[in-house]
């Protein structure tokens, strides 16, 4: 490989976590920088050739991760997600994606004049939307459950249903038109929904098979999984083409829906991969773009784009919604996400070069058309939907609250006054008589294990992006830590100590791994603020200002004051802990459990 080829692969690698990395700090999705990364590697500067860089392996390469992808989405596929949107669902990936493709293929027919066959195949890549551009989506907008779950569905299931709807229509132009090819479409479909769900349910029922009797070691289960998608993915599509997708997908959703399967692990491993992919992807195709074929495409380009955003899109959410438990706000919410992505860029490049070799006009046009309305669509929607979102009133709150293992006195008198300063928070414990008495003070409390299956379901995160863990039991308030791991960033999972602290080898002996950060201060454990509040100590809540600093507020002796938490301008809560890395300035809320110091006569 030459040194060109090392230095553009590792130029993907690169840009793809710089784009990552700064969409996370702007709250716009990745998307839009992968494509402008991309965009300018490729056809800009001229520096990055994709083709030149994959050969032959770049198909096989964008079919391979797509079909990762899709099976990582599947993963998070549970049935116990939808109760009362099935029909919506249901809907939107049969009637709405017939609105979609019929729509699509008039508009493109008559704006574009573009040959009915081609128009008709564009209408059918239309009709995809997909993980790869849903997924980032929905983690920046943060719509409520009911739009979050059926975006996801509709995103994940209409990807392997629009690619089969994409070579139906693909195979019919090739067989000659009506006279020829219905009939063997019809053949071509049932062979596609046999082969892909006959493998997807087969390989998911013996995967969960095997992990349930521990025969794949748990080092080796994300390797397994991993071939297990792309073996089962090759071998559909070697029996029937593109069916692959959608045995990976049924693949996927059996083993979400299996019960007594531990897949966390896998399903951390491939979302990590997933993004990876999905970086890589979008950079490499937005590298292969020819900008003088949007010029050339024009106006009524423009105009094919509006009526797929605001026409065909809306007009087939509020069809496939009517009777249901939706509001009004989510379905225009609804109405307004449907951002297209990899798998329309991917078969629209490789149905176009088979078209112009079989010489159908227009052919060509269609891949800069699919680009066109693909970054028309995220760049409108990733700017917009959030806002939009909020506007309606259908977004989630920011998640800045906090769950707190433990409801003895001392948890809850912090997240009553977190409340009093507008934070959510969730108690939970398996002491009955702590939680009634939380209950009874107007907190929100689980009574049972905070770990269990039936804590999973019951639970309401909305809102909570902390977890507290100040149980008295120094093993539950680890095993929470660890547990939540996944469902909050590490920084955000704090305990308390419960115990003095030593030093030397025993320290690092009873320490456990992932167990939070260490709250309040390594000096404070939880006997000691326990006996504070024995002694008369109170929650308060205090305001910096330019004459009152931070300083000024810890050299005040007329009591003894432990800092807990810090509440910035913008209501965001820091955590006291040993290694704070943040400052208090004015306009800064100061919370702490101040103990009056008696004067001295």
């Amino acid at each position: 490989m030459s040194e060109h080829a090392i230095l553009s692969l590792s130029f993907i690698l690169l840009a793809g976590i710089v784009c990552q990395w700064l969409a996370w700090r702007v709250k716009y999705p990745a998307i839009i920088f992968l494509l402008a990364a991309g965009i300018m590697a490729g056809p800009v500067m001229d520096w990055l050739e994709p083709d030149e860089l994959f050969g032959d392996l770049l198909f096989p390469f964008v079919s391979l991760a797509v079909a990762v992808i899709l099976f990582e989405g599947s993963l998070t596929l549970k049935l116990q997600n939808i109760p009362g949107l099935e029909r919506v669902i249901r809907n939107l990936i049969t009637i709405g994606a017939l609105i979609s493709w019929m729509g699509t293929a008039l508009a493109t027919r008559f704006l574009l004049d573009f040959s009915w066959n081609v128009s008709f195949l564009f209408g059918a890549l239309m009709v995809v939307t997909g993980p790869t551009v849903i997924t980032p989506l929905l983690r920046t907008v943060r719509p409520k459950e009911n739009v979050a779950h059926i975006l996801q569905w509709e995103g994940i299931l209409i990807d392997p249903l629009g690619a089969i709807l994409a070579v139906l229509v693909f195979e019919f132009i090739l067989a000659g038109g009506v006279e020829g090819g219905f009939a063997a479409g019809l053949f071509v479909f049932g062979k596609m929904v046999l082969i892909g769900v006959l493998f997807g349910a087969v390989s998911g029922y013996c995967f969960a098979f095997l992990l349930k009797k521990y025969w794949i070691p748990q080092y080796l289960q994300n390797f397994a999984a991993l071939a297990l998608v792309c073996t089962v993915f090759a071998v559909s599509n070697l029996f029937e083409a593109e069916s692959g997708l959608l045995s990976v997908t049924v693949l996927g959703i059996w083993l979400a829906n299996t019960k007594g399967l531990e897949l966390e692990d896998i399903l951390d491993f491939k979302e990590s991969l997933s993004i990876l992919l999905i970086s890589m992807l979008f950079i490499i195709l937005a590298a292969r773009m020819d900008l003088s074929a949007f010029h050339d495409l024009g106006w009524p380009a423009v105009a094919v784009f509006g009526v797929i955003q605001f026409v065909i899109r809306p007009v087939s959410v509020h069809l496939c919604a009517l009777g249901s438990k939706l509001t009004m706000k989510e379905r225009h919410l609804l109405s307004w996400i449907a951002p297209r992505g990899i798998v329309a860029a991917a078969i629209s490049a490789l149905f176009a070069i088979k078209l112009e070799t079989a010489g159908y006009p227009f052919a060509a046009a269609m891949v800069p058309l699919t680009f066109m309305v693909i970054i028309g669509t995220v760049l409108l929607q990733s700017m917009t939907a959030g806002p939009l979102a909020r506007f309606l009133n259908v977004a989630e709150p920011e998640p800045n609250g906090f769950l707190i293992v433990g409801a003895n006195r001392l948890a809850q008198i912090i997240a009553l006054e977190l409340q009093k300063n507008g934070i959510r928070t969730f108690l939970t414990d398996q002491n009955w008589s702590s939680v009634t008495e939380a209950r009874l003070k107007g907190l929100s409390a689980y009574w049972g294990n905070p770990v269990s299956e039936h804590a999973e379901r019951n639970i309401n995160l909305i809102g909570i992006g902390h977890l507290l863990a100040v149980s008295p039991q120094i093993e539950l308030n680890a095993l929470a830590a660890h547990y939540y791991r996944l469902e909050f960033a590490p920084e955000h999972i704090f305990t308390i100590r419960n115990s003095e602290p030593t030093a030397g080898k025993a320290e690092a002996k009873t320490e456990f791994k992932y167990g939070g950060r260490t709250v309040f201060g390594d000096s404070l454990n939880y006997q000691d603020l326990s006996r504070m509040l024995e002694q008369g100590a109170e929650m308060k809540t205090t305001l910096l200002t330019e004459e009152f600093s931070f300083e000024d507020y810890l050299a005040q002796t007329d009591e003894e004051r432990v800092p807990l938490f810090a509440i910035d301008a913008g209501n965001q809560v820091q955590v006291f802990t040993a290694e704070a890395d943040f400052q208090p300035k004015a306009g800064w809320k100061i919370m702490s459990l101040a103990e009056v110091v008696p004067i001295e006569a």
